[in-house]
């Protein structure tokens, strides 16, 4: 295949709006299927958006390029991807020079996939590589300094050779063998990040589709909480849905019950679900590299007026949050409506982080922006329309054991927040009452 010719950089604002958005419509939430008689996903307009974003957020950076070894960095840039197990080994890496195309380095046969399959990236910058898989090649920097010139030779072609190299993460030899050759690396993490955090209607799609997963989900472990069921089965029974329904990762599933969920332990046991008890999850999985953040509270058979009193705080936060989630809304604000760290029995808000805050939700479980009382009010950003957040409150009961805890994944519209977590959580869900 021939060289494609560099485009020039199509400059997309971090406010504009996807001319393909109809926010008058509902979302769609579509089987998993193409047809030819709607339009769905449309995967290369998906691919034409996020390179365009990456490209207008590296122009405005200073930066001549973008190397990423993040996995949701490289599948953003790219459209590829060769499954979750890469994502802590660190030997993909995806360049972006200027108004340039994508270079993708992987497992050889891997590259020589991506020439036959992935007709939009040029054949000759997919390539094979192989760096230090987190130091299992051994001490021998050999593969390194190789790699290392090889992206020189490539920004001193793209004409960004004596530009800053903005890098995500990354291998210390890596990062040494690049500063020796000169280059000047910065960090091109929030980059990335700016670039990813607006969305446009295929990816608000595949998220709705991921949410619509989970919805089922739900109804699958309401009808199966009863006495005697362990926590684990519950993430067994969740996970072997999801991959029925087709997800391409079910990269977690918090499951908690009982004394567990005080202070919350962010992980799940053995532990055998007893009548009364409150349970919580969260269920953490992609659709097509969409992830879903959403969590939800029951209590089995029945509830006690803590139990209930805790939920409703939880819910009051949640609704107070959301109402302020619109474009032109300042995160300092958001973060302001949140509870205080004291509210839930914690000294500081570092200690409290993570129960009662809103994250950006894409490619990335933890995205920008993310709002907390611990981080927005030294750093306040402006919410834009496109934008989506996973919005998460916890509330302790004051029988010392029990918790609730909520969380909705909500699109910003023009008009404000659109919640697509549609499992019922306005009330405290009894499952199977006596």
């Amino acid at each position: 295949m021939p060289k494609k010719k560099a485009r020039e950089p199509k400059l997309i604002r971090p406010d504009d709006i996807d001319p393909h958005h109809n926010w008058s419509r509902p979302l769609q939430a579509p089987g998993h299927t193409q047809v030819d008689f709607e339009e769905r996903v449309n995967f290369r307009r998906l691919h034409e958006y996020r390179i365009a974003r990456v490209r207008a957020a590296l122009a405005r950076s200073g930066l001549g390029a973008l190397l990423c070894f993040d996995q949701h960095n490289i599948r953003y840039t790219t459209s590829t991807v060769i499954g979750e197990w890469a994502r802590d080994k660190l030997t993909r890496y995806s360049l972006l020079a200027g108004s340039g195309e994508p270079y993708i380095w992987d497992f050889g046969s891997a590259a020589r996939h991506h020439k036959l399959h992935a007709p939009w990236l040029c054949a000759d910058h997919c390539r094979a590589g192989l760096l230090g898989m987190r130091g299992a090649v051994g001490s021998d920097i050999t593969l390194f300094k190789e790699a290392a010139r090889e992206i020189k030779s490539l920004l001193d072609a793209e004409g960004v050779g004596d530009m800053p190299l903005g890098l995500d993460v990354v291998e210390p030899p890596m990062l040494f063998e690049l500063q020796k050759l000169g280059i000047k690396v910065r960090d091109g993490q929030q980059v990335m990040l700016e670039a990813r955090e607006v969305k446009n209607i295929d990816e608000l799609t595949l998220l709705n589709m991921a949410a619509a997963m989970v919805d089922g989900v739900y109804q699958d472990i309401a009808e199966a909480l009863k006495p005697g069921v362990k926590e684990s089965e519950i993430v067994a029974l969740a996970t072997a849905r999801l991959y029925q329904m087709g997800s391409d990762c079910v990269e977690g599933i918090n499951s908690i019950s009982g004394e567990r969920c005080s202070p919350h332990p962010h992980n799940f046991t053995d532990r055998l679900i007893r009548p009364g008890d409150q349970a919580f999850f969260d269920v953490i999985q992609s659709f097509v590299g969409y992830r879903t953040c959403y969590y939800r509270t029951f209590n089995v058979g029945r509830a006690t007026d803590a139990q209930r009193s805790a939920y409703h705080k939880a819910r009051e936060w949640m609704d107070r949050a959301i109402e302020l989630l619109k474009p032109g809304m300042s995160s300092e604000r958001v973060a302001h409506a949140l509870p205080k760290a004291e509210d839930i029995g914690f000294a500081s808000e570092m200690d409290a982080f993570g129960l009662n805050f809103c994250h950006g939700l894409g490619l990335g479980l933890h995205e920008r922006p993310l709002v907390s009382r611990l981080t927005s009010f030294r750093e306040p950003i402006e919410l834009k329309a496109g934008m989506v957040f996973a919005v998460e409150t916890y509330c302790p009961a004051t029988d010392g054991i029990s918790a609730a805890r909520i969380e909705e994944e909500v699109i910003l519209t023009p008009e404000g927040a659109k919640i697509i977590s549609l499992y019922p959580a306005e009330e405290l869900p009894i499952a199977n009452p006596y």
